[in-house]
């Protein structure tokens, strides 16, 4: 089958398409098989690729270090499908062959920028209806990403969140497009920052209040708002230095951050080490802030065919839909990386496989 891989770290010219990569098979008795209709590219694509995370995601592959270094080449990339089910395994009762599902694959699997692809069927569901094959690939794993942050972490849900005012950082790409939506479906009062360039796409999308960033201190044009109780970081760096200053103190408001250095210390340090510097830096956090009165907290992505369940009504009753910058061909993948990397994408980047295979 033809799949886009990588047979060293690097950047990007060490995409390479292969034609004849071997077709996958099932493993395990509660795996499915997925034929690519639509994939789509996240930040994470571009960092894998470059090697971010590959101590801890060689750890998750192979837990007993069996197998030699740089056993996981070729690598294929791509983290979400909407896409056919084409052979399911002998515990696989909820799927059947025919059936159109989506999924986000998690980064220690082969990915998504081919033409199979497998997934454990608790990664799985079914496509929303509302939405093909393309559109529904730049969903999963922003989604899944935000729900992780806002819900599990976060402890927001449709039950809560009437009135409460959130502050989303960074809402313009892939996570932010969704985090507006399903806080809007919550009934939240929604602050995005942005680009002035991304004011449109965040304000159809429900945001009441925009912050362009460009245009001034985000910080000093937050002052005059009312604080919050909910804050989402998919920027990091100095942001988290004053952020945590709009929130409301000592009311249970709440602080998540998708830019963690979890991956980048076990990289940099090793496992025990990385592991140790990662434990500290979170506690030291989580209790600095606690003392102030607010809720420190990470979060990361995390495969659910559960939680897709609920997105995908979401997005079957109209209340969240998919924002796609642009849709590239299979052939056109290292251009498709390109955009991501260099950064300002509005929504999502989508891989279209279905005229190529």
């Amino acid at each position: 089958m033809p799949a886009w891989v990588i047979n060293c770290y690097g950047q990007n010219n060490v995409l390479q398409l292969a034609s004849n990569m071997m077709l996958p098979f099932i493993r395990l008795p509660n795996e499915v098989i997925i034929r690519v209709h639509a994939a789509s590219l996240n930040p994470i694509d571009v960092n894998m690729r470059s090697g971010y995370g590959a101590t801890a995601l060689n750890i998750r592959r192979d837990p007993l270090k069996i197998k030699t270094t740089g056993d996981e080449f070729p690598l294929t990339l791509g983290r979400d499908v909407s896409g056919v089910v084409m052979e399911c395994g002998l515990s696989v009762s909820y799927f059947k062959p025919g059936d159109e599902v989506w999924a986000a694959i998690p980064p220690w699997k082969q990915g998504t920028l081919s033409e199979f692809v497998v997934a454990s069927g608790n990664e799985v569901s079914f496509k929303p209806k509302s939405l093909c094959h393309t559109e529904a690939a730049a969903l999963p794993y922003v989604g899944l990403t935000a729900w992780s942050a806002m819900n599990q972490i976060g402890g927001l849900n449709q039950n809560n969140c009437a009135g409460k005012r959130i502050l989303i950082l960074g809402a313009s790409g892939g996570v932010g497009t969704f985090a507006i939506q399903l806080m809007k479906a919550w009934g939240a009062h929604v602050t995005a920052v942005c680009s002035r360039d991304a004011k449109s796409v965040v304000t159809k999308l429900g945001a009441d209040d925009v912050i362009d960033y460009k245009s001034g201190d985000t910080e000093e044009q937050l002052k005059p708002l009312p604080l919050f109780d909910f804050i989402l970081d998919n920027v990091g760096g100095s942001t988290e230095k004053w952020a945590l200053n709009f929130l409301k103190r000592w009311s249970g408001a709440t602080y998540v951050t998708l830019v963690t250095p979890f991956l980048l210390n076990m990289d940099r340090l090793g496992v025990a080490d990385g592991m140790l510097q990662t434990g500290i830096t979170m506690g030291t956090k989580a209790v600095k802030h606690l003392c102030k009165g607010v809720h420190y907290r990470w979060a990361f992505f995390t495969p659910s065919g559960v939680f897709l369940d609920e997105i995908a009504q979401l997005v079957d009753s109209g209340k969240i839909r998919p924002v796609i910058d642009e849709v590239f061909s299979f052939s056109e993948v290292p251009k498709a990386f390109l955009k991501v990397e260099q950064g300002h994408v509005h929504g999502k980047i989508v891989i279209s496989l279905f005229n190529k295979i």
